[in-house]
């Protein structure tokens, strides 16, 4: 697929910029910025996002029946998951939308979208960019895990070249491809489990798969209980 991709230096976020915008452009077009003043990630948390890192939304205008839009975060976790074993780093996809290197965090996708006309996929990659000291324990930075700087006009074009190979699955309806990849490269398979809506926790378990449409199956012991949202908090067995 070729992408064509607005480099902005600065913006509040580029997925509000590409709503603004996603009406008059084509399918794969891409809002890039160096930094972002007003990053956000699910449920409207801050997305800390200064220069350094590849902040992007793709605009896409797939022929998808409603059902298997939200299915398109994984493709933006599966693309961020190949580029980073280009460089050797091993990441894992934390239900339903974040990417770990181990227990932190290196990439966030935030899929939205406006029925009948477009879908913007989010991606937050940590590259360059300095993690606050604060936020170490929990996430890092491709540059921090292998020692050097890298080229960001490199990893975008890695990235939009996975992005390319997995959105032509979704395209095509070969869902369920995307689908077990997204349960070989799980974070969450296999781990207890505890999930949370709005804070207050609603259910814990082992996660013991995804199912077809894109839902955590849950164990609680007494039934296998199906979710379709919520923030996970993994527990180590």
């Amino acid at each position: 697929m070729e992408w064509k991709v607005i480099r902005l230096t600065e913006v509040g976020s580029t997925n509000d910029y590409a709503r603004e915008i996603a009406e008059d452009v084509p399918d794969g077009t891409v809002v890039v910025a160096r930094r972002q003043t007003s990053g956000r990630g699910r449920k409207g948390r801050s997305w800390v996002s200064p220069e350094g890192g590849l902040w992007m939304t793709a605009i896409l205008k797939p022929k998808s029946s409603p059902e298997h839009v939200p299915k398109l975060v994984f493709v933006g976790a599966l693309a961020v998951t190949d580029t980073l074993a280009q460089y050797g780093i091993g990441g894992k996809i934390k239900w339903p939308n974040d990417v770990f290197v181990g227990e932190r965090k290196i990439a966030g996708i935030l899929s939205e979208c406006k029925l009948n006309s477009f879908a913007l996929l989010g991606i937050g990659l940590n590259v360059n960019n300095e993690v606050p000291e604060e936020l170490r324990d929990g996430a890092v930075s491709m540059a921090e895990l292998l020692g050097r700087k890298l080229d960001p006009n490199e990893v975008l074009e890695r990235l939009l070249r996975s992005l390319s190979y997995w959105y032509s699955l979704f395209k095509s309806g070969r869902h369920g491809e995307i689908l077990r990849s997204v349960r070989t490269r799980s974070a969450v398979i296999g781990k207890e489990v505890v999930i949370l809506e709005d804070g207050e926790v609603i259910l814990r378990g082992r996660a013991v798969g995804i199912d077809e449409s894109g839902a955590l199956l849950v164990d609680t012991g007494e039934r296998v209980e199906r979710v379709l949202y919520g923030d996970v908090s993994l527990r180590l067995p």
